[in-house]
């Protein structure tokens, strides 16, 4: 079942008198409970796709149909709310509030899609002990390690039961081992039967998921399956 199909993207942005094409004629489909990373280097269009696959932005022209709808007929509001409910995202900058402490800052999603005090902060406590932070709970962002303040990333991504993980360069701030640790956790998120998508530009990372697509100057230059895949270790 296809969870998300877009059909001849075109994304282009008006610099003064130049025109950029930043996707140029982009067609691709991921189905539900896929692994997908994009790669591609600077330039290519990776960071555009994921906007326009997370609902961040809309294409020029073309189709995308999200779970059966056409995105292009929704108004700001519509895809807020596919954002908040079937969208979970991740940044390599964590995008956590620095003042609040980690409970708070996983319940942020529930808080927008009107969630009652009590149920989003029992939701919020299973999320952080799902990615092993029970002793983390109240502690704030400065009061952790960066593979931590990634997890509660995870955790506030994981809360609202999204049917898409869409994360942007989730180790990119991370040492090699901690690394590893957060793409392990990803491996038991997509086991959970979650669609995932990594947009990387580190091969490493890459070889986690099953397929890599990959962009080179706004265009898809190759979309194929991942075959010297990397099985991390369960999460401890």
């Amino acid at each position: 079942m296809n969870i998300i199909d877009i059909r001849n993207i075109f994304k282009i942005y008006e610099i003064g008198d130049v025109k950029v094409h930043a996707l140029n004629d982009v067609s691709l489909r991921i189905d539900k409970n896929e692994y997908v990373a994009i790669m591609g280097p600077s330039g290519s269009g990776k960071s555009t796709l994921m906007n326009l696959l997370g609902c961040l932005d809309t294409p020029t022209s073309g189709v995308y149909n999200f779970t059966g709808e056409n995105v292009g007929e929704m108004d700001d509001n519509d895809l807020a709310e596919i954002r908040n409910r079937e969208i979970g995202f991740i940044f390599q900058t964590f995008n956590l509030l620095a003042r609040s402490d980690a409970l708070h800052n996983v319940e942020l999603p529930l808080i927008y899609a009107g969630v009652s005090a009590s149920e989003r902060k029992e939701r919020a406590r299973k999320a952080l002990i799902d990615v092993g932070l029970e002793d983390r709970v109240y502690h704030k962002p400065n009061e952790l390690s960066g593979g931590q303040r990634q997890r509660v990333a995870v955790a506030r991504a994981l809360v609202t039961r999204p049917s898409i993980i869409l994360a942007d360069e989730p180790t990119g701030n991370l040492d090699s081992k901690t690394g590893r640790e957060i793409m392990a956790l990803f491996n038991e998120i997509h086991g959970q039967g979650n669609t995932v998508i990594v947009v990387t530009h580190e091969e490493d990372i890459a070889r986690h998921a099953m397929r890599v697509v990959r962009l080179l100057d706004g265009k898809i230059e190759i979309d194929e399956p991942v075959t010297n895949r990397i099985v991390p270790e369960p999460v401890a």
